[in-house]
């Protein structure tokens, strides 16, 4: 008898230990994210950590244990608010991280339904928000809970009620009469822009910042005032019952239709009925738009269509085996601050800046991360040496979202706002009214090349090739001081510089040729003038006949116009009031800069004092054409809707302003109307 005949396969101590810790790991983690919510892990370290231990208990059986977290998912519900047994378990989702994972749920779906032909499925994209429960009797809303630990939830009705796209009583369908008792299942979640907005008024009032719109939501719901739940801007999408007979319904895709029918609010990027080569085009389609979607998703859902095959299929203790949720690379991560270094703007402003350790977020390797200003450092006492979260959200540059302050050890160190330009080593100065430290000095190297880059872009001049770092060589060479000096430029001057030669130099000559016929707001809004934007360039160029006038313009003047207050008006009056600034404007147009005359819109214009929203993929125009057909028309075109907006242009895939037009009785047209309107 050898050595390995003694081994007992049934023990593995370091099996055994390794199930042993990531339970106790993940226990702790479900503490501090459902009860404390305080996660000091990212989301997707927490699911390889699942996926571990799920892994390691079907392989091993004999290490089974009744309290493990993957029988279930989160800690009990925070005493502080009534419980409420749920009467059909909230069940969590099997995951998986990649399409091979995806083709494994199709292939063991396959296996356990050996009869069944033809296997469509119903895929839609999974919100980043709270799961709740709605529960109607007779169809009226009597009860809202938080999923809680799947069994039992948190009564938040007074909560839910404040939330306009929450039904409170349902659709009366002639045909049949309302269910005595129906039990939806949805995600409530704050939409990207409505976050960012929440954040920037927390901000005002000097309060704490929500670390990402999950957070935001959970603690919006999370409120015992629901007044303070009621200035929050939660929004819900349904997407399952708990018991589908009610409905009378027999596949996934006629509930949804059903309860859109009782006045739900469904996602309409939901995919209904395809086979799995559709669901696999879409998975790739999401996670390609996920950073232009209006909400946060972190992944999609999959479910078995038909009802009779999902009863065939059965559940396990954890999850349906008919639903498997497929996750996307994570957009928050944990790295480390290796040092804060100071980045100087086009208005002089001093924007400290993270120094990461590398780590991939989303697929892409961040290694730097803005702070914003000295005020924010403050708040999320970021460190040199933290280890912190930082997430990637559409940003062009990553951003700190949170200090995880249990990991630190003494050796961390303050950050202090330099007292010089780190530029060109002149002293700076902060605004007691302001957050920003800034540097004053017009001649610094940094505000010059700022200032050039922003005159450039697309929605200014529109210079096409003339990039950052061709740029960066023009002003530290001395080449060019304001970009005024872009139209003396020659082929000669240029064509010795780093990468270029004479023909790049003659295309970037073109180029800047090419550009100097402009409209007035572009070349308002090019100037860089500060807090003028392109909606304020736009109302000062139909307010104003040319530059002279507004040059002239008295703070009282400039506030007498809808849309400018006080803080824009004496910016636009300092702007001109500064020599330097007006002779910039002299010389640009010396230098043969064209200014397109406004054209008067008229009184009787179609669309005169009309406001528009533009939302979804358009057919026969572009949205930028569509914006400029409406505007020709005396219309005006804004960012989101509101009980003022007159028309919601609505193209494909037309996202959440859409389902908002609708609960506000916004009119929605499509292009045809629109140039019917226009007409």
């Amino acid at each position: 008898m050898t050595d390995t005949d003694n081994v007992n396969p049934k023990i593995n101590p370091e099996i055994e230990q390794r199930i042993a810790y990531l339970r106790q790991e993940l226990h702790h983690h479900n503490h501090r994210y459902f009860v404390l919510d305080d996660p000091v892990v990212s989301d997707a370290e927490y699911d390889r950590m699942m996926k571990e231990l799920v892994e390691l208990e079907e392989s091993w059986p004999q290490f089974s244990s009744l309290d493990s977290p993957s029988a279930r998912v989160g800690s009990p519900p925070l005493e502080r608010f009534e419980t409420v047994a749920h009467n059909v378990k909230m069940m969590s989702l099997d995951k998986g991280f990649t399409e091979e994972d995806l083709n494994s749920f199709d292939q063991r779906v396959s296996k356990l339904l050996p009869d069944a032909t033809n296997i469509l499925y119903t895929a839609e994209p999974k919100i980043d928000g709270v799961a709740v429960e709605l529960v109607y009797e007779n169809g009226v809303l009597t009860m809202a809970s938080t999923r809680g630990d799947g069994v039992r939830g948190e009564v938040i009705t007074s909560n839910a009620k404040t939330i306009t796209t929450v039904p409170l009583r349902l659709q009366q369908d002639k045909h049949q009469p309302l269910p005595a008792l129906l039990e939806v299942r949805g995600e409530i979640f704050i939409s990207k822009e409505n976050f960012k907005s929440l954040n920037e008024e927390r901000s005002s009032q000097n309060l704490s910042l929500f670390a990402n719109p999950r957070n935001a939501a959970a603690g919006s719901l999370r409120q015992l005032d629901s007044s303070i739940t009621a200035q929050r801007p939660l929004e819900i999408y349904i997407y399952n019952v708990s018991d589908a007979t009610v409905l009378k319904t027999d596949s996934q895709a006629e509930t949804l239709q059903k309860l859109k029918q009782l006045g739900f609010r469904i996602n309409p990027l939901i995919l209904f009925k395809v086979p799995l080569s559709q669901v696999m085009g879409y998975y790739r389609d999401l996670d390609a738009r996920r950073l232009d979607l209006a909400y946060e998703i972190d992944g999609m859902v999959v479910k078995v269509d038909r009802f009779e095959d999902q009863q065939s299929l059965g559940v396990t203790s954890r999850s349906p085996r008919w639903a498997i949720a497929i996750k996307f690379k994570a957009l928050q991560e944990r790295t480390r601050v290796i040092d804060i270094q100071v980045q100087v703007g086009r208005t002089g402003a001093l924007t400290p800046v993270a120094h990461l350790e590398p780590v991939n977020v989303a697929g892409v390797v961040v290694s730097r991360a803005t702070l914003h200003n000295e005020d924010e450092i403050e708040k999320k006492d970021v460190r040199i040496g933290d280890l912190v979260f930082v997430q990637r959200a559409g940003d062009v540059i990553p951003e700190v979202v949170k200090v995880i302050e249990s990991s630190r050890n003494g050796t961390e160190r303050q950050f202090v706002m330099p007292a010089v330009c780190p530029v060109c080593d002149k002293q700076v100065f902060r605004d007691e009214e302001e957050s920003v430290t800034r540097c004053v000095n017009d001649e610094c190297p940094a505000i010059i090349k700022g200032r050039i880059r922003h005159f450039a872009a697309k929605s200014a001049f529109d210079i096409d090739g003339l990039g950052n770092k061709l740029i960066d060589q023009l002003v530290d060479r001395k080449l060019i001081f304001s970009y005024a000096d872009l139209f003396a430029l020659s082929v000669d001057g240029l064509k010795d510089l780093d990468r270029m030669g004479e023909k790049s130099a003659q295309n970037i000559v073109l180029a800047i040729e090419n550009s100097k016929q402009i409209s007035f707001s572009r070349f308002l809004y090019a100037l860089g003038i500060r807090h003028a934007g392109e909606h304020i360039a736009r109302i000062l160029a139909s307010e104003f006949e040319g530059i002279n006038a507004i040059s002239a313009a008295t703070p009282e003047s400039l506030e007498s116009i809808e849309g400018i207050g006080p803080i824009v008006a004496d910016s636009i009056v300092d702007f001109f009031a500064r020599k330097k600034n007006r002779d910039t404007i002299d010389q640009l147009m010396k230098n043969g800069i064209t200014i397109e005359k406004n054209k008067t819109i008229k009184d009787d214009a179609p669309l005169n004092g009309m406001t528009f929203v533009l939302t979804g993929k358009l057919e026969t125009m572009t949205r930028p054409l569509a914006k400029k057909l409406i505007e020709g028309a005396g219309g005006t075109v804004t960012g989101s809707v509101s009980r003022k907006t007159d028309y919601l242009l609505a193209g494909d895939s037309p996202g959440s302003k859409f389902d908002k037009a609708k609960a506000l009785d916004v009119q929605i047209i499509n292009e045809s109307d629109l140039k019917n309107m226009v007409s």
